[in-house]
This record gives C-alpha cells, structure tokens and sequence, in this order.
C-alpha cells in the first residue's frame, strides 16, 4: 500500500490565494499583507479581473479567469493552463497579476477534470489540446485591441499542456515551461524500468481530480506492468518530443525550468527533449526536486525563476531589449555552492571525459580490471535510495539540507556493491551526463538494478550526486547483461579530499524492480567490454 501523497505544491496557501482572488473580484483588500494589497490595486488600476467559463472540447466548461485591459491598443497575451492540484487556476492568481500589470492581457484556467471545472482529465491528450486552444479563442473574443504575440505558461501539469498547444497551433509564438516533461513515455519507464512511485504520486497529489477511463488504464497498466506497447503509445501522443518539428518549424521560444534532482519528471528526458529544439530556448537547472524551484513565487515571494520566465515573454513577446537573448541557452545551479553558471549550449562544454573502471578491489580506477565478480542480494532493503519521497525530499534540498548518508563507507556489501576512486587534491566540477557500462550475470531472466553516483567525504559520510534505474526483462537465466546507461545530468563540485563512489543495487522505492526475491545480480568486468563509469569535468 502506498499512503496518499501530499500536494506537489506545498508553498500552496488556498486560504491566501483564496484571499487574494477574493480582493481582485471586490477590490477590498485589507485582510491581505502589505505587498499583496498593494498588487492588487495596481491589478486593479490596470485591468479588469473576471473569473468565467472556458467551453472546452465536447462543450465541457472549464473555469477560467481573465484580466483584460480595457485600452485598444495592442498588446502580448498568456494563457495558463493550471498545475496538477485541486486548487485549480487559483495557483496562479498572484502570477497572472504581474503579467497583468506588465501589460499582457492573461487568461488562466483549470484544466478538464480537476477544481470546478468539467470533464475528466485527458493528460495533455488530444481534448486538453483542444481546451486550450479553445481558451486562447476566449481570450482571444475579449481583448479590447489587437493581440500582437501569444505565449503559453504553465507549471508540471500545465508546463506538458502548454508545450502541446504550442506544438498545435501556429498562433502560439512563446512557452514557458516550468517544471514539465519532454518524453512521457521515458516519465514512465526509465531505461525499461517502472517509475512506479512517481504514478502513484500522481494518483494522489489532487483526490478530487477525475481522471478519463483512457489515462487511468495507461497509468493502472504500469502500475501492473501491463500492456506496455499500448501504454507507450499513449505516452507518445502526450510528449512534447513528438512534436518537435512543428515547434521547430515555427520557431516558437520555449523557456525550461527544472530540478537536477527531479523525481516525477526526470532531468535527462527533458534535456534531450532541449536539446532537440531548433529554435531560440533556454533552460534553469536548479537545486531541488519536483516544482521546488519555482514554487516560492507562486504565492508572491521572489523568485529567479518567475523573473527569468517573465524576461522571457518580455523578450519575445513584448520586443523588450532585455537582453535574456544573448545570455547563452543555459542557467545551471551548481550543488551545494548554489553558484549560478551560464552556457551557451547543452550539453554544457566540458574540457574532459575520465574514465574510472570498476575493480575487483572496490576501487575505481584509470585501468581495466577483468574477471572479478561482485555479487547483491535482492528483495533485502538497500542502504541508499534516491529519495525519501517523491517531490518532497528536494524542499530539503533548497533550505540546504541534502539527505546525508552518515556511514557510507561502510555501506551494507550484502545488498550493494561499491566501488570508490583516490580523492582529488582540486576540486571536482562534474558538469553533465554520467555514463555507465557495467555486465553483470542474473539468475534469473527479468532483473534491476539502481546506479547511484555519490560524493563520499573524508569522514565516511556521502551524499547522493546522481542516479539511474536499469532493467533488462527479456534475458535468458544465467546470462551475462550489458547495461550501457546515461546517468541523470548533473552540476556538481566535490571538494578537495572527497571522493567519487559508485554504488549498485538491485532495489529503490522509487522504481519497481523485476528481480526474484533472494536471487543474486553479479556485477563483473569482462576483458573485452570492462565495467567503467564515465565523469563528465568541467
């Protein structure tokens, strides 16, 4: 049993967003604190605020509010389809305020099937896209003069959505993206591997949403690890990544924001979805898990990441010379420094690939060392793990608490092998994607293991660098498995005197795993593919 999760978005107040929208519709804004009765005075100096009805594909009513300018001049528009919480467009009250008074004219609303609003949710299907088609036409039918450029806003939920409508329809020009995925389909299975702690999170992050029959199959098929071809193909139709073409033929500016830590919707996926993108982009890699980034500023606080996603539609939309357009394609916080690095492109320039090869003797070292075997139990619990929970464990991460694990070198060898390089007498700057090859031997047919890349200090103690999940299901018993993996991206920097250590295991709760209780993974190096890891230095 899995207990029911709490909201992705804890920063979330319904009482003061509640407040807040309250003040805009009467204007009566005393209960509020000084800086929010403030924003909405100029809200309302500036706008006319009025929530309504969106009619959505099949004639569902989606709720919906708009603050519209009443000037008959021209003007950029947003449009924001809501995040997955039952709090709706309500999320965003604050938000769309300040894209008000910076002179857009904003519509927000609840996507199908969660808040008020009608219909069951489509997970950025065919229906959502049309939903926000649609909510552009309303915005769109009410705007006092012409609208110059569009751009489309959302956050997790909303971030897939908004990309999608971008990808369908040519009026849309830019899309911030915070916090979303590029590949669904990998959101799902992760190198073959269930992702099966992330669905449930999202099965019970929102009670009151209502999920249509054909999300709730796809999602329930993971779960029991069915009808995968059919559950991919579903993911396929709802990944921004398949859509790229279009998005790259209009040239739309796409903005990303996301966590190297992320755990719902994993870095790598959407990197390589970055990547791939042909027009102007940019993305923000932060400290942090699921939303964590960006959540502070949905309630009003600062936020780097609000004011680079407006910089942005200013840019692109509003013709500002703000200059975000010669800042390079890349903003990435360094962990722990919290430093922030600019690049021109991902993957980010690295002066250097080392290669550490796995060793009989635990090492990690610059040569090959063939013919050892280490072997891991399965079914028994394992010493590290990639999360307490999912989301919640990188709000730790921003307050600059990490998860430490005290005793790592001396780590548990009965579930995890363990490997360790020399420390360095500099500081080490990882910067990019980790790659792993590593063969090893199962007993059965169907196994998984877990990578963990840590940073071990002198005092024994590590914390967790990066990871990845690896599954074969089709091997005969008893056969030697090449897995040949990319690590979740990083920017990390090992002090001076710490070292790389490389652990395997054959469990962790974030993931399924197709392993027969009490059977054996031998991990081993055979001469003419040895085991290695590869460190990306920057």
């Amino acid at each position: 049993m899995h207990p029911a999760a709490p909201s992705l978005y804890p920063e979330l107040d319904a009482t003061a967003l509640t407040a807040f929208a309250t003040a805009l519709d009467s204007g009566e804004s005393a209960g509020l604190p000084p800086a929010r009765a403030a924003e909405v005075q100029a809200v309302r100096a500036s706008v006319v605020f009025s929530r309504g009805k969106v009619t959505g594909a099949d004639g569902d009513l989606l709720e919906a509010a708009l603050w519209r300018h009443t000037g008959a001049g021209p003007r950029p528009a947003v449009v924001m389809p809501a995040p997955w919480t039952d709090l709706g467009w309500l999320a965003y009250a604050v938000q769309a305020s300040r894209f008000a008074v910076r002179g857009y004219d904003v519509l927000t609303y609840s996507p199908r099937g969660f808040a008020a609003s009608e219909g069951h949710a489509d997970f950025a299907g065919p229906l959502d896209v049309t939903d926000g088609r649609h909510a552009l036409d309303h915005l769109l039918e009410r705007a006092a003069g012409p609208v110059t450029r569009i751009g489309f806003l959302g956050v997790s939920y909303g971030a897939g959505i908004a990309q999608l409508v971008a990808a369908h329809d040519a009026r849309v020009d830019a899309v911030a993206a915070l916090s979303g995925w590029g590949d669904l389909g990998e959101v799902l299975r992760e190198n073959s591997t269930r992702r099966t702690a992330a669905v449930h999170t999202l099965l019970t992050a929102a009670p009151r949403a209502r999920l249509g029959r054909p999300a709730q199959r796809a999602l329930e098929n993971l779960l029991a690890d069915r009808d995968v071809h059919e559950s991919l193909a579903w993911a396929e139709q709802r990944s921004p990544f398949t859509h790229l073409k279009e998005l790259g033929r209009r040239q739309v500016a796409v903005f990303y924001a996301h966590a190297w830590h992320e755990t719902l919707f994993p870095a790598g996926q959407l990197l390589r979805t970055f990547q791939e993108l042909t027009g102007p982009k940019r993305v923000d890699l932060s400290i942090g898990d699921h939303g964590g980034p960006e959540a502070a500023g949905l309630p009003g606080l600062p936020n780097r990441i609000w004011a680079d996603a407006q910089r942005w539609f200013d840019h692109h939309l509003a013709g500002a010379g703000n200059g975000i357009d010669g800042e390079g394609e890349v903003l990435s916080e360094v962990m722990w420094s919290r430093a922030l690095e600019p690049s021109p492109t991902w993957p980010v320039p690295t002066r250097h690939i080392r290669r550490l090869h796995l060793t009989g003797t635990g090492e990690l070292a610059d040569r090959p060392d063939p013919g050892w075997a280490a072997g891991v139990l399965c079914g028994v619990k394992t010493p590290v793990a990639v999360a307490d929970a999912v989301a919640r464990s990188g709000y730790a991460e921003l307050e600059g608490r990490p998860r430490l694990y005290p005793d790592a070198a001396a780590m548990d060898r009965t579930a995890t092998a363990v490997w360790t390089a020399a420390p360095a007498p500099d500081t080490t700057r990882l910067r990019g994607t980790p790659r792993l090859r590593v063969t090893y031997r199962a007993a059965n047919s169907g196994s998984t293991f877990v990578a963990y890349l840590l940073d071990l200090a002198p005092d024994g103690s590590a914390r967790l660098i990066t990871h990845a999940p690896f599954s074969d299901l089709d091997a005969p018993p008893d056969s030697l498995i090449n897995a040949d993996i990319d690590l979740q991206p990083t920017a990390y920097d090992l002090p001076p005197g710490h070292r790389p250590m490389l652990a395997l295991t054959p469990r962790d709760p974030l993931y399924s795993d197709a392993n027969l209780p009490r059977a054996t993974l031998s991990f081993t190096s055979p001469e003419p593919t040895p085991s290695y890891v590869e460190l990306p230095l920057g």
